[in-house]
Protein backbone atom coordinates (compact mmCIF):
# COMPACT_ATOMS: atom_id res chain seq x y z
CA UNK A 1 0.00 0.00 0.00
CA UNK A 2 1.43 3.73 -0.86
CA UNK A 3 2.24 5.29 2.00
CA UNK A 4 0.03 8.59 2.77
CA UNK A 5 1.05 11.70 2.58
CA UNK A 6 -0.81 14.92 4.18
CA UNK A 7 1.00 18.24 2.69
CA UNK A 8 -0.42 21.28 4.47
CA UNK A 9 -1.87 24.47 2.87
CA UNK A 10 -2.22 28.38 3.68
CA UNK A 11 -3.33 31.42 1.92
CA UNK A 12 0.47 33.00 0.84
CA UNK A 13 2.32 29.59 0.77
CA UNK A 14 5.83 29.47 -1.32
CA UNK A 15 4.55 27.42 -4.71
CA UNK A 16 7.52 25.88 -5.23
CA UNK A 17 7.98 24.84 -1.59
CA UNK A 18 4.67 22.39 -1.81
CA UNK A 19 4.39 21.96 -6.12
CA UNK A 20 7.77 20.41 -5.96
CA UNK A 21 7.50 17.90 -3.07
CA UNK A 22 3.72 17.51 -4.09
CA UNK A 23 5.41 16.31 -7.88
CA UNK A 24 8.43 14.22 -7.07
CA UNK A 25 6.20 12.17 -4.25
CA UNK A 26 3.12 11.84 -7.05
CA UNK A 27 5.14 10.48 -9.40
CA UNK A 28 6.95 7.90 -7.41
CA UNK A 29 6.09 4.36 -8.67
CA UNK A 30 7.63 1.28 -7.78
CA UNK A 31 10.67 0.19 -10.14
CA UNK A 32 9.40 -3.05 -10.36
CA UNK A 33 5.44 -3.03 -10.11
CA UNK A 34 5.15 0.28 -11.60
CA UNK A 35 2.58 0.77 -8.76
CA UNK A 36 2.62 4.51 -6.45
CA UNK A 37 5.07 4.81 -3.70
CA UNK A 38 2.48 7.75 -2.04
CA UNK A 39 -0.49 8.94 -1.56
CA UNK A 40 -0.20 12.41 -1.97
CA UNK A 41 -3.09 14.66 -0.69
CA UNK A 42 -3.35 18.27 0.24
CA UNK A 43 -4.98 19.50 3.77
CA UNK A 44 -6.10 22.94 4.68
CA UNK A 45 -8.13 24.16 7.62
CA UNK A 46 -10.99 24.32 5.13
CA UNK A 47 -12.44 23.40 1.72
CA UNK A 48 -11.96 27.19 0.24
CA UNK A 49 -9.46 27.53 -2.30
CA UNK A 50 -6.26 28.55 -0.93
CA UNK A 51 -4.28 31.21 -2.54
CA UNK A 52 -0.69 30.80 -3.29
CA UNK A 53 1.68 33.29 -4.07
CA UNK A 54 1.47 35.49 -7.11
CA UNK A 55 -2.59 34.59 -7.08
CA UNK A 56 -2.32 30.99 -7.94
CA UNK A 57 -5.63 29.27 -6.75
CA UNK A 58 -5.25 25.86 -4.91
CA UNK A 59 -7.97 23.31 -3.98
CA UNK A 60 -7.80 21.30 -0.86
CA UNK A 61 -8.70 17.52 -0.95
CA UNK A 62 -9.26 17.70 2.64
CA UNK A 63 -9.65 19.76 5.69
CA UNK A 64 -7.86 19.14 8.94
CA UNK A 65 -11.06 17.17 10.32
CA UNK A 66 -11.78 14.96 6.79
CA UNK A 67 -8.12 14.23 6.08
CA UNK A 68 -6.80 10.57 6.18
CA UNK A 69 -4.40 9.77 8.81
CA UNK A 70 -0.75 10.55 7.59
CA UNK A 71 2.04 8.21 7.69
CA UNK A 72 4.15 11.62 6.37
CA UNK A 73 3.44 14.93 7.14
CA UNK A 74 4.92 17.83 4.90
CA UNK A 75 4.69 21.50 5.59
CA UNK A 76 5.59 24.38 3.03
CA UNK A 77 7.20 27.59 3.87
CA UNK A 78 6.10 31.30 2.38
CA UNK A 79 4.88 34.48 3.55
CA UNK A 80 1.69 32.77 4.91
CA UNK A 81 3.65 31.10 7.51
CA UNK A 82 3.89 34.17 9.53
CA UNK A 83 0.26 33.80 10.86
CA UNK A 84 0.13 29.85 10.71
CA UNK A 85 2.82 29.22 12.61
CA UNK A 86 0.27 31.21 15.89
CA UNK A 87 -2.92 29.27 14.25
CA UNK A 88 -4.26 26.77 17.14
CA UNK A 89 -5.89 24.88 14.53
CA UNK A 90 -3.00 24.30 11.86
CA UNK A 91 -0.44 23.81 14.68
CA UNK A 92 -2.82 21.28 16.78
CA UNK A 93 -3.04 19.10 13.45
CA UNK A 94 0.57 19.49 12.28
CA UNK A 95 1.86 18.31 16.34
CA UNK A 96 -0.80 15.46 16.29
CA UNK A 97 -0.68 13.92 13.57
CA UNK A 98 3.45 14.54 13.09
CA UNK A 99 3.79 12.89 16.31
CA UNK A 100 2.16 9.81 15.44
CA UNK A 101 3.22 9.82 11.76
CA UNK A 102 6.77 8.00 10.20
CA UNK A 103 8.11 11.13 9.04
CA UNK A 104 7.55 15.24 9.38
CA UNK A 105 9.34 17.43 6.79
CA UNK A 106 9.03 21.32 6.20
CA UNK A 107 10.40 23.07 3.26
CA UNK A 108 11.94 26.39 3.61
CA UNK A 109 10.07 28.54 6.49
CA UNK A 110 7.95 25.78 7.01
CA UNK A 111 10.35 24.99 9.68
CA UNK A 112 8.60 27.74 12.06
CA UNK A 113 5.84 25.66 11.67
CA UNK A 114 6.98 22.75 12.96
CA UNK A 115 8.86 24.76 15.52
CA UNK A 116 5.69 26.11 16.39
CA UNK A 117 3.77 22.51 16.69
CA UNK A 118 6.83 21.97 18.90
CA UNK A 119 8.41 19.16 16.72
CA UNK A 120 11.71 20.82 16.55
CA UNK A 121 12.73 20.97 20.03
CA UNK A 122 16.16 19.98 20.15
CA UNK A 123 16.69 18.89 17.24
CA UNK A 124 18.81 20.25 14.35
CA UNK A 125 17.10 22.66 11.69
CA UNK A 126 17.73 24.00 8.18
CA UNK A 127 15.23 26.65 6.74
CA UNK A 128 15.21 29.68 3.88
CA UNK A 129 18.66 31.25 4.34
CA UNK A 130 17.83 34.88 4.67
CA UNK A 131 15.42 33.34 7.99
CA UNK A 132 18.03 31.85 10.28
CA UNK A 133 18.38 34.70 12.48
CA UNK A 134 14.55 34.76 12.79
CA UNK A 135 14.00 31.04 13.42
CA UNK A 136 16.54 31.38 15.88
CA UNK A 137 14.50 33.71 17.87
CA UNK A 138 11.62 31.84 17.54
CA UNK A 139 13.08 28.37 18.59
CA UNK A 140 16.17 29.27 20.18
CA UNK A 141 16.75 25.38 21.49
CA UNK A 142 16.95 24.44 17.79
CA UNK A 143 20.64 23.41 16.19
CA UNK A 144 20.51 25.20 12.96
CA UNK A 145 22.92 23.96 9.94
CA UNK A 146 23.01 27.19 7.75
CA UNK A 147 24.19 25.93 3.81
CA UNK A 148 22.95 22.64 3.85
CA UNK A 149 20.19 21.82 1.67
CA UNK A 150 18.34 19.48 3.81
CA UNK A 151 19.11 17.63 7.35
CA UNK A 152 18.12 14.61 8.33
CA UNK A 153 17.13 13.86 12.05
CA UNK A 154 15.70 10.33 11.07
CA UNK A 155 12.11 11.26 11.69
CA UNK A 156 12.13 15.16 11.62
CA UNK A 157 13.71 16.50 7.90
CA UNK A 158 13.62 19.93 7.18
CA UNK A 159 15.40 21.32 3.81
CA UNK A 160 16.44 24.99 2.85
CA UNK A 161 14.65 27.35 0.28
CA UNK A 162 12.00 26.60 -2.28
CA UNK A 163 13.76 24.45 -4.62
CA UNK A 164 15.72 22.57 -1.98
CA UNK A 165 12.13 20.42 -0.62
CA UNK A 166 12.70 18.83 -4.36
CA UNK A 167 16.03 17.59 -3.16
CA UNK A 168 14.98 16.23 0.39
CA UNK A 169 11.71 14.47 -1.04
CA UNK A 170 14.20 12.76 -3.00
CA UNK A 171 16.56 11.73 -0.49
CA UNK A 172 13.25 10.88 1.79
CA UNK A 173 12.77 8.36 -1.41
CA UNK A 174 15.54 7.25 -1.19
CA UNK A 175 15.87 6.25 2.41
CA UNK A 176 12.20 4.69 2.67
CA UNK A 177 12.45 2.63 -1.00
CA UNK A 178 16.23 2.80 -1.67
CA UNK A 179 18.69 4.74 -4.11
CA UNK A 180 18.09 3.50 -7.06
CA UNK A 181 14.57 4.10 -7.00
CA UNK A 182 15.69 7.60 -6.23
CA UNK A 183 17.36 7.72 -9.05
CA UNK A 184 14.79 5.82 -11.31
CA UNK A 185 11.80 9.26 -9.99
CA UNK A 186 14.60 11.77 -10.80
CA UNK A 187 14.76 10.56 -14.09
CA UNK A 188 11.33 10.35 -14.82
CA UNK A 189 11.06 14.01 -13.86
CA UNK A 190 14.28 14.62 -15.63
CA UNK A 191 15.60 16.26 -12.64
CA UNK A 192 19.51 16.13 -12.30
CA UNK A 193 20.02 14.52 -9.01
CA UNK A 194 23.00 14.42 -6.87
CA UNK A 195 21.93 11.89 -4.34
CA UNK A 196 24.89 13.46 -1.45
CA UNK A 197 24.75 13.82 2.08
CA UNK A 198 23.26 16.80 3.06
CA UNK A 199 26.80 18.24 4.42
CA UNK A 200 28.68 17.87 1.29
Amino acid sequence: MPRKLAIVMFDDVEVLDFAGPYEVFAVARDIQTNEPLFDVYLVAEDLRPITARNRLSINPHYTFFTAPEPDIVLVPGGDGRRRQMYNPALLEWVAERGQAAEHVLSVCTGAFILAGAGLLHGLAATTYHRSFEELAAFAPDVQFRPGQRWVDNGKVITSAGVSAGIDMALHVIKVLHGPDQALHTARYMEYEYYPRHAAD
